[in-house]
């Protein structure tokens, strides 16, 4: 962790959910609770630029959900019903009062399941960038976000079953960016994705205090290296295969968010090829609110992750929309 938190309270944790260890950092108790929820791949890390600031005036909670980061594996059972079960006990015995929930993406969706399952719980929520609709089956295959998913489960594949430089390379060769206005799209350079396969195939072998002694390694490649070692496959493979919607049906589920909700929209456009590329399109964002009344609603110019890419503008939401709790 951050020297810049130890000294400012946060320390990190594990919570027996009684079906696996969840990991999570605390920070000190200075307000509200607030719970913050990283999207699919990411851990708790994923927060660090908003962490500091936002615990002058939160008790901050950020987690690790199930097959992610620190927290346990739970392969073969991904779903929103499982990992609202984890949240609820989360919430139950470790925060211990209502609190705010915001997530990013995925971790958008599982707060709304926390609103409509756990409403004594839950003060409010922040919904950041949620795929709200695009990312229900079967419309999900339609869209940008299926290629991704299923190209994270084969790398991650690659990454378990063989030790090739060159396996991995290929693979992640085969990513690519839909270009806004453009039928085209675009990869990273063969040089990168071996570079990237080289360290990660060093982290694998060395192990993590090795790999971050190299000097010469960005902090957002380590990073990188380190998700991609550390998540489990199945969750993307549970989206491929339709087991993560068990317990969240989108419109059903917005209709019954009676506490406060702030919806935080990023960029986004549509491919020839690939679909929409970003979370939620505008008729989206329109139907949310045809559900959800008394949801507020932001536009930020901005990539999908708003609190990493505008970590200031995350964080004067968050606050203003708390002040009116």
């Amino acid at each position: 962790m951050d020297k810049k938190l130890v000294k400012a309270g946060f320390n990190e944790r594990r919570f027996n959910t009684g079906e696996l260890k969840m990991n999570y950092v605390k920070g000190p108790n200075n307000g509200l609770a607030l719970i913050l929820i990283p999207g699919q791949t990411a851990s708790w890390e994923n927060y660090e630029k908003v962490l500091l600031p936002l615990s002058k005036k939160f008790e901050v909670f950020a987690v690790d959900i199930r097959g992610h980061g620190k927290s346990d594996w739970a392969t073969g059972n991904y779903s929103f019903k499982t990992i609202g079960a984890d949240m609820s006990a989360f919430l139950k015995e470790v925060v211990k009062r209502p609190a705010i929930i915001s997530g990013n993406s995925s971790g958008g969706l599982i707060a709304i399941w926390l609103a409509t399952n756990l409403p004594q719980h839950v003060l409010a929520i922040i919904a950041e960038d949620p795929p709200l609709f695009s990312a229900e089956w079967p419309r999900i295959k339609k869209e940008f976000v299926y290629h991704v998913l299923k190209s994270a489960v084969e790398i991650v594949r690659v990454l378990k079953d063989s030790r090739s430089v060159k396996e991995l390379s290929d693979v992640l060769q085969k990513i690519e960016k839909p270009i806004k206005g453009k039928d085209t799209t675009r990869r990273l350079p063969h040089w990168i994705t071996y570079l990237l396969a080289w360290m990660i195939r060093l982290y694998q072998s060395k192990g993590k205090i090795k790999f971050i002694l190299i000097p010469f390694i960005p902090k957002k490649f380590k990073r990188l290296v380190e998700v991609m070692s550390t998540y489990d496959p199945d969750f993307s493979q549970a989206w491929v295969d339709g087991r993560i919607y068990q317990g969240l049906d989108h419109a059903k589920a917005l209709k019954r968010v009676k506490c406060p909700m702030l919806l935080l929209h990023a960029n986004w456009f549509r491919h020839p090829k690939y679909g929409l590329f970003g979370a939620m399109d505008d008729s989206d964002v329109k139907r949310t609110l045809s559900l959800v009344p008394h949801c507020q609603y932001k536009r930020i110019d901005s990539e999908h992750v708003i609190h990493s890419d505008k970590p200031d503008e995350f964080i004067r939401e968050v606050e203003t929309f708390a002040n009116q709790l």
